[in-house]
């Protein structure tokens, strides 16, 4: 059977797809440079619009993500957010539980969920995670993830 090839995330066409980007209000200067990397991403995609849908912290981005999916009106999530260390363990259940009921979400709804949530050990960490063009960012990474997953539940559909 040949593989059924949907771009390998370079040169993707995710014109018409219904995206929706979950951010938090937590740690807004990195959220606000993710987001622009999402938004750079899916214009590069060619998805014209997206929504957006914010919730306060991390740990409140699956049951976002899980309310979204069920609504029928979405092919893809894109999450970020930015959960960085503090002095307690406060960070690795947000962190872990955030990644684990997205990855719920994903799978019992199958609709794909680009995951851009860091979890980082300190503030200049996540700085060089959410660079601006010319750097990495999270986040332009999780949107590139969920067109190419999304177009990939298309071609299978």
């Amino acid at each position: 059977m040949a593989e059924k090839d949907v771009g390998a995330g370079v040169g993707i066409d995710g014109s018409g797809l219904r995206v929706v980007l979950i951010q938090t209000r937590w740690n807004p200067e990195i959220i606000a440079r993710l987001a622009a990397g999402v938004e750079r991403a899916l214009a590069a995609a060619g998805v014209a619009e997206f929504d957006v849908v914010e919730v306060p912290g991390a740990f409140e981005i699956p049951f976002a993500a899980r309310t979204v999916a069920a609504s029928g009106r979405v092919d893809a999530i894109v999450a970020i957010g930015a959960v960085i260390r503090g002095e307690t363990t406060h960070y690795d259940l947000v962190s872990e539980e955030c990644a684990r009921g997205l990855q719920d979400v994903q799978i019992s709804t199958g609709i794909p969920i680009g995951f851009g949530v860091l979890a980082t050990e300190n503030i200049d960490q996540a700085l060089a995670r959410s660079l601006e063009a010319d750097g990495h960012n999270v986040g332009a990474d999780a949107a590139g993830v969920a067109v190419e997953m999304a177009l990939l539940a298309r071609s299978w559909s």
